[in-house]
């Protein structure tokens, strides 16, 4: 089975009420079309997990970011290949998440979280996110 090794961004900000949120979007494309995820994408040859998503979160919603932490690799098999998705904490540098290639976008606090449907490989990091958020 192939392996895509992916990156993903969990941009922490916080509400006017200072409760911590999240960024998630909603695909726009492919066979995961409408599921909710953490964006990024694909690490091309050469680049380290981080320089990949700065640049991913760049091209797609338009953003500078500055990557934190890693929270965790997340190994899931899908039917037609497996992923491996480095999921880092991140803040936003610069730019106003302009969605390119999403349908959709929120900003989702530990109350709020669970109303959207996750991606299956994305699901598996919310219990981690929900404890860092708290």
């Amino acid at each position: 089975m192939k392996t895509i090794r992916v990156v993903a961004a969990v941009i922490k900000a916080e509400n006017n009420e200072g409760q911590p949120m999240i960024f998630a979007t909603q695909r726009g494309y492919g066979d995961y079309k409408d599921g909710w995820e953490f964006p990024g994408g694909k690490i091309e040859e050469g680049e380290t997990p981080q320089q990949a998503l700065v640049r991913e979160i760049q091209e797609e919603l338009d953003t500078i970011i500055q990557v934190g932490d890693l929270i965790d690799t997340i190994e899931y098999d899908y039917p037609t290949f497996h992923l491996s998705m480095d999921c880092f904490w991140s803040q936003i540098v610069e730019g106003d998440l302009v969605l390119k290639e999403h349908e959709a976008a929120r900003w989702l606090t530990k109350e709020t979280i669970d109303e959207v449907d996750w991606l299956p490989a994305d699901i598996t990091l919310i219990e981690k996110v929900k404890e860092a958020i708290e």
